[in-house]
């Protein structure tokens, strides 16, 4: 593996060793899928992203991203944590956008910079697509909860954008701090529904945002995870096709990873267009470390 060279990065992260840690393994091309398996279970972090070459291809880098596990087909921060990497160690220079092609399909990736660093990236996500909505009373104590703490005014209900979560409301931040996954309790839920949650609520941490969210991915092998931009483009279109804040577009602050000591920022946009609702998922990404594989 002396040919393997690896970055770790902070993404959706304002200061390093915030956010979500990720891997980039780069030219990962010769690699067998067991491999990359091996390589992201020893990384341990919640995803692992390898860009198979040095050169797009089909007009985008091809990039497949890892959990411990078992491969997804779409990530929200290793796409911007990859994107950031691409841009820095492969094409060196400021370009405004950068196309990842995934399991899912090509997810283009625009960057905004201070000077030549990139400041905040930027990620279009596949259009939402909606379960149906969820009995409160059997999502509630899977997530130890009581289902008064959820807000009645809006459902739970199931929401992709290439990976699905159960989206869920809840009315005080009291509710997202004493939230923990009962495995044992997932058996009132389908098989999709009880592999990932996102929880989230009006009350902040921090002044500025506008709203907090918590997410369980158990299903993914991921028991909770501090930065989830594919959760989170999940929310966007959630509140826009409910109105959560009153109109037919979003444009937020989510912050997550608190509980877990792992600060993070999610910038969300979302607006609904003639039934079809687009979303973009943004956030600042850091550089931690690079070395060479042995």
């Amino acid at each position: 593996m002396g040919g393997l060279f690896f970055s770790f990065v902070d993404v959706f992260a304002e200061d390093k060793y915030a956010g979500n840690q990720l891997a980039v393994v780069r030219p990962a091309k010769s690699l067998e899928t067991e491999a990359m398996q091996k390589i992201a279970r020893e990384f341990n972090f919640s995803e692992t992203a390898f860009i198979l070459g040095g050169r797009a291809r089909r007009g985008g880098f091809d990039v497949r991203i890892f959990t411990p596990a078992r491969e997804l087909p779409f990530a929200g921060h290793p796409t911007l944590g990859t994107a950031f990497v691409i841009q820095q160690d492969l094409i060196k220079e400021p370009v405004p956008k950068v196309v990842l092609n995934l399991k899912v399909g090509p997810i283009p990736v625009t960057f905004s910079y201070r000077g030549r660093k990139p400041d905040v990236l930027w990620m279009r996500q596949i259009a939402p697509r909606f379960g149906l909505p969820l009995d409160p009373g059997r999502v509630a104590p899977v997530l130890g909860l009581r289902p008064d703490d959820l807000d009645s005014r809006f459902p739970v209900q199931e929401v992709s954008t290439g990976i699905p979560f159960v989206i869920v409301p809840v009315r005080t931040l009291a509710a997202v701090k004493k939230s923990v996954l009962r495995p044992n309790r997932l058996a009132g839920l389908t098989a999709d529904e009880g592999k990932a949650f996102l929880l989230f609520s009006p009350e902040v941490y921090r002044q500025g945002n506008d709203l907090n969210a918590r997410v369980f991915a158990y299903g993914y092998g991921v028991g909770e995870d501090p930065a989830t931009g594919s959760a989170n483009g999940c929310l966007a279109g959630y509140l826009v096709r409910h109105r959560y804040f009153g109109g037919p577009r979003v444009d937020i602050r989510v912050e997550q990873g608190y509980e877990i000591g792992r600060p993070s920022l999610l910038l969300l946009r979302a607006e609904e267009k003639k039934a079809k609702i687009d979303v973009q998922v943004g956030g600042r990404v850091i550089p931690v470390a690079r070395g060479r594989l042995v």
